[in-house]
């Protein structure tokens, strides 16, 4: 009899309600909150075995002891990810350390909108790092993919993770005319060997509803240059809501 393989969620983000012990640095739309244990729930519900916890940076900035929490009170259920500040002097200490942490299966990288130069040293320090302790770097690219391109290729070590299709994402409707206006960069990427995609959050692309007619063909462009090997599924709950 075949084993079954387990259904992991490549991206998931729980978060508390606003308190002065954690206070949030933003507002992201979706539940007020959806702690650890509604995930556990909500995953079960759907027979989803395990799930990246991705620290939201939009709440927490560059803190993650939430999901720290978390992750020691469901061991075996998650896999820790959290974003890094490239400001930081001593981030590549700072990976070195998280990397050696129970439970942690990857940084995240967060192109903003300074971010403009491959030769950024921050940017170089976090892929540099990220490779040395052997985890993956996690990259939110949205308009910056160009830079990620170029990223990718100054460090062949690195394994890099495009985050969410590595197209703009809407936090709630309208879906832009053509979410997919990208696509033909995206699909470019996967001439770098140490780039892998999630597909995570692509409903959210979509102009139809359930079971989104309208996203598989692009998709399946993505598939095709990449590869399943190279393709994480995931739903960005609970950003995508």
């Amino acid at each position: 009899m075949a084993t079954r393989s387990p259904t992991i969620d490549s991206q998931v983000h729980a978060y508390e309600r606003d308190r002065p012990e954690r206070p949030w640095r933003g507002f992201l739309p979706g539940p007020a909150e959806v702690t650890g244990d509604e995930m556990v729930a909500a995953m079960d519900a759907v027979g989803v075995d395990g799930a990246l916890l991705v620290s939201p940076f939009t709440l927490y900035r560059y803190d993650a002891s939430y999901a720290l929490e978390v992750y020691a009170k469901h061991p075996g259920r998650f896999g820790l990810i959290k974003p890094f500040d490239p400001r930081s002097e001593a981030v590549a200490e700072e990976i070195a350390e998280w990397a050696r942490t129970p439970g942690v299966v990857g940084a995240r990288l967060m192109l903003m909108p300074r971010s403009r130069a491959a030769d950024d040293p921050g940017l170089n320090r976090i892929l540099a790092a990220g490779a040395k302790a052997g985890i993956p770097v996690n990259v939110l690219c949205w308009g910056k993919l160009a830079l990620l391109r170029d990223l990718a290729r100054r460090n062949p070590n690195t394994q890099v993770v495009v985050d969410h299709v590595g197209l703009i994402q809407p936090f709630a409707p309208p879906v832009p005319p053509d979410p997919f206006a990208e696509l033909a960069t995206v699909v470019s990427l996967a001439a770098y060997d140490n780039v892998a995609i999630k597909i995570s959050g692509a409903c959210t692309l979509s102009h139809q509803s359930f079971p989104y007619p309208d996203i598989w063909e692009p998709l399946g462009q993505i598939f095709e240059a990449f590869g399943f090997d190279r393709c994480l599924w995931g739903t960005d709950w609970t950003r995508a809501v």
